[in-house]
């Protein structure tokens, strides 16, 4: 059903925008869906692996931010203060989903992680006066039951060390990186300079708060940090560069399918690569997670009115993509 679900909004994807873009945007969002089995595969402390993910990805993005600043001049200083303050957000945003990971594998995280949807759309709401559309609103109870679905408290043979803990530290996740994508938002229309200070930053901040996080190790061993290294130079700056260069170009349609590609990969991914075995409710929860996050971010346009101007259409979910 899912799978259906997902072919039909590919093919209207493709059929309605760019090529080019439309490649490079499902690149992106494929590579980001490496994340969560990394960090499994790296086998360190969630703080450790939030840590160096960071701290990898710094030299890469401080290049591609200087080349930026040459082209374009200085970030303005708003710009800069708000992505110190994103980076901040980031750093719980990372702390939080990667122990997730740790309590209730990488596949279900992901899925729990794609909640800042809602969180950023409601939030834009209060703050940028974007009202949400009503399917929105709608399938906001949906999703979040198919939470309760993940979490196992029903369910006797819930997937995961610790699944309530995992649907807390997730919920926590997409609070923070909620923040983030506001912050962002607010900031410049930049990608790689604010990217790289809040990179720098989120760096600094997760050093500082390991302690409170089960603490950082920082001299993991072979092969964890090759795993850590790819970690860093795919998902976090392969992966975020693509996403960030399609989000202003791409069409709506192809925000759903973003949204779900992700989750369902990682899930494909975790198992194969993994082993993770989530039980036929939890699975049935991811389902209703991902169905619930597509149908509520799409939006329906409004018949054009007779001058031949755009009629109006309902506020589009800001366009995002999991950790």
């Amino acid at each position: 059903m899912v799978a259906l679900y997902l072919l039909w909004a590919a093919t209207g994807v493709l059929m309605g925008a760019h090529r080019r873009i439309v490649i490079v945007a499902i690149v992106g969002a494929l590579v980001i869906s490496t994340s969560a089995p990394l960090v499994r595969l790296a086998g360190v402390s969630p703080a450790t692996s939030a840590l160096f993910r960071c701290a990898y990805a710094i030299p890469p993005m401080l290049a591609l931010a200087w080349l930026e600043r040459r082209r374009h001049g200085p970030l303005p200083r708003r710009a800069v203060l708000l992505a110190w303050a994103a980076g901040l957000t980031f750093a719980f945003d990372l702390l939080f989903w990667h122990h997730a990971i740790a309590y209730v594998g990488a596949g279900l995280a992901t899925v729990l992680g794609n909640l800042q949807v809602f969180l950023v759309a409601f939030a834009a709401w209060a703050v940028f006066g974007e009202r949400p559309s009503g399917r929105l609103v709608v399938a906001t109870p949906v999703v979040f039951g198919g939470v309760v679905l993940i979490s196992g408290v029903f369910d006797s043979a819930a997937y995961g060390d610790d699944p309530v803990m995992g649907v807390l530290a997730g919920v926590a996740t997409s609070v923070s990186y909620a923040a983030f994508l506001l912050l962002m938002k607010g900031g410049s229309d930049r990608a790689a300079g604010p990217l790289a200070h809040a990179t720098v930053v989120a760096t600094v901040a997760i050093a500082a708060l390991s302690p409170a996080f089960g603490g950082a190790d920082l001299a993991p061993s072979w092969p964890a940090h090759g795993w850590l290294l790819l970690l860093a130079l795919g998902p976090q700056v392969l992966g975020w560069s693509l996403i960030t260069f399609t989000l202003p170009r791409q069409p709506a349609a192809l925000t759903a399918l973003l949204l779900l590609v992700q989750p369902l990969t990682t899930v494909a991914l975790s198992a194969l690569a993994l082993g993770e075995r989530p039980s036929p409710w939890q699975l049935a929860g991811c389902g209703v997670v991902v169905l619930g996050v597509l149908w509520g971010s799409g939006s329906r346009r409004t018949a054009q009115p007779e001058d031949g101007t755009d009629g109006e259409q309902d506020a589009q979910v800001p366009n995002t993509s999991t950790v």
